[in-house]
């Protein structure tokens, strides 16, 4: 059994761990779940992901509820087949479909998700990221799936729902992510619910005046729970595409919001690299299950050493990052 320290990270190295085991059919041990958080140990929204994973593969589990800070998680035979899952909470259903769907894609049939939460919160990837450049960037590596927005779910209410579809993987593909070339459209996207459009129209106005060159809109999604506001900014490249994202807060000015995300991509395009920072951490599981690749990103944070950690336990593969130039790190697997 794999034995697996989770003190000094968060709900993606167990997130890893479960994809993983899944995949491979070794069973996993995991203490001191997120010990350094604020709130150690399984929320809701990770306590889903463990039961999910449990679901789709026959698993048996100990230690799965709320609070928990130890898991022993014993994988049986993965299954593809229509599932169903509730966050009860504004908990990333992106996440959970992080989780879930490459262990899917090396089932034995194709599968559908009905994913019931969050879709739109500061700390995940919004629905529309993992649609437009996750999806596609792992698609180069063999991964077959898409996604539908079915409700827009803002935290910290949540309410929202997503429907993916997952095919099994043909074959892997390994593949490099050496540059994405030309900048062929550049969008402002300004989704919102149940809140004045004056305060959208502001965020959009203030991203503009840092990307000039953008396509700008304004969403209003369909009456709904919560309410919740946040700025898309997407760049659709020749070989790639990227995004970033900035929410609205109590007390935080729409200007902010609308720079953080801006500045964000202003320095993406800036570096020259392939791979954003956030899509980075999450080609590393792909990439190993692939076979191997490469990808030129920006300056990497603490996940991804500590994703490469957890990808080590189960997958003989070697991942290794280093910079080359200012402003770009190389990652190697294989």
């Amino acid at each position: 059994m794999i034995s697996l320290n989770g003190q000094s990270g968060g709900g993606q190295m167990l997130r890893t761990a479960l994809s993983l085991s899944m995949i491979t059919g070794e069973a996993f041990r995991m203490t001191e779940i997120r010990g350094k958080r604020q709130r150690p140990g399984l929320m809701r929204q990770h306590l889903t992901c463990v039961k999910a994973a449990a679901a789709i593969c026959d698993a048996t589990v100990d230690g799965a509820e709320i609070g928990s800070t130890s898991i022993v998680f014993r994988p049986g035979k993965l299954r593809g087949g229509d599932y169903q899952f509730a966050i009860g909470t504004a908990g990333s259903t992106g996440l959970l479909f992080q989780t879930l769907f490459p262990a899917l894609c090396h089932a034995d049939a194709p599968s559908t998700l009905v994913l019931e939460g969050g879709t739109h919160n500061p700390l995940a990837p919004p629905f529309e990221f993992l649609d437009s450049v996750f999806l596609p960037a792992v698609a180069k590596l063999g991964f077959d799936g898409n996604l539908e927005l079915l409700e827009s779910g803002f935290a910290p209410v949540g309410g929202g729902s997503i429907r993916g579809v997952v095919r099994p993987m043909e074959k892997p593909l390994p593949c490099e992510f050496r540059d994405h070339g030309t900048l062929r459209r550049l969008s402002i996207r300004v989704p919102l619910r149940n809140l004045p459009v004056s305060i959208a129209e502001r965020i959009r106005d203030a991203a503009l005046a840092i990307l000039p060159e953008a396509e700008a809109t304004v969403e209003a999604r369909n009456p709904g729970p919560g309410r919740g506001v946040c700025v898309l900014i997407g760049a659709e490249f020749e070989h790639h595409a990227e995004m970033t994202s900035a929410f609205g807060e109590q007390g935080i000015s729409a200007e902010k919001v609308a720079g953080r995300a801006a500045r964000a991509m202003r320095d993406y395009i800036a570096t020259g690299a392939a791979v954003g920072r956030c899509l980075a951490d999450q080609l590393l599981l792909p990439m190993a299950l692939a076979g191997g690749g490469g990808f030129l990103t920006m300056p990497v944070d603490d996940h991804v050493p500590t994703n490469i950690a957890v990808i080590g336990k189960f997958l003989s593969v070697r991942i290794r990052h280093y910079p080359v130039a200012s402003g770009q790190v190389r990652v190697e697997v294989g």
